[in-house]
């Protein structure tokens, strides 16, 4: 069911767009070879989040993955390059339907003063692969300014390379 590739071994990588829809809301899209079972359970297991969750080509390591995936339930993952410094976004779901929508609240833990956002994710699946809208909600203008600044962005590709790697469906 998940593949043990690299990012790089994979079938040809599926294009991220990431545009820019107000001036508090990124929309980013992406399909995945795999189905959206697949792709959902990645996103949730935190077994399995651990294995695509952080760009591993900048050093970046996800120390610890917790998750109570259920509405209500909270989420937090821990991560950095160095361990004695490690930042953490954390969360709590708000919406689940299986295969199909995850929404949950988040919060990056060394800015908590900047506020929660709401992360809605949609997985359509069409011809054994998943078609992924998520939107990213920020508490203000000023904090998807600095969040873009801070170079998110290529991180984020590079983790959906890496879960597109790992949800790829043989053959």
């Amino acid at each position: 069911m998940l593949q043990e590739t690299k990012a790089s071994e994979a079938r040809p990588m599926n294009r991220t767009t990431v545009e820019r829809a107000s001036d508090r809301e990124l929309v980013v899209t992406r399909t995945f070879n795999g189905r959206a079972r697949t792709v959902f359970e990645a996103m949730t297991k935190p077994e399995l989040v651990k294995r695509w969750w952080a760009p591993r080509s900048i050093g970046v390591t996800l120390f610890e993955c917790e998750a109570d995936v259920r509405v209500g339930g909270s989420y937090r993952y821990v991560f950095g390059k160095d361990p004695a410094k490690p930042m953490a976004f954390s969360g709590v779901y708000k919406e689940l339907v299986p295969h199909t929508r995850i929404v949950c609240t988040q919060i990056f833990e060394p800015m908590r003063s900047a506020g929660e956002g709401i992360i809605t994710i949609s997985l359509e699946e069409r011809d054994g692969k998943t078609h992924m809208v998520e939107r990213q909600l920020y508490p203000s203008k000023e904090v998807l300014d600095r969040t873009l600044q801070s170079g998110m962005e290529r991180g984020m590709r590079e983790s959906l390379d890496q879960l597109d790697a790992l949800v790829a469906s043989p053959g």
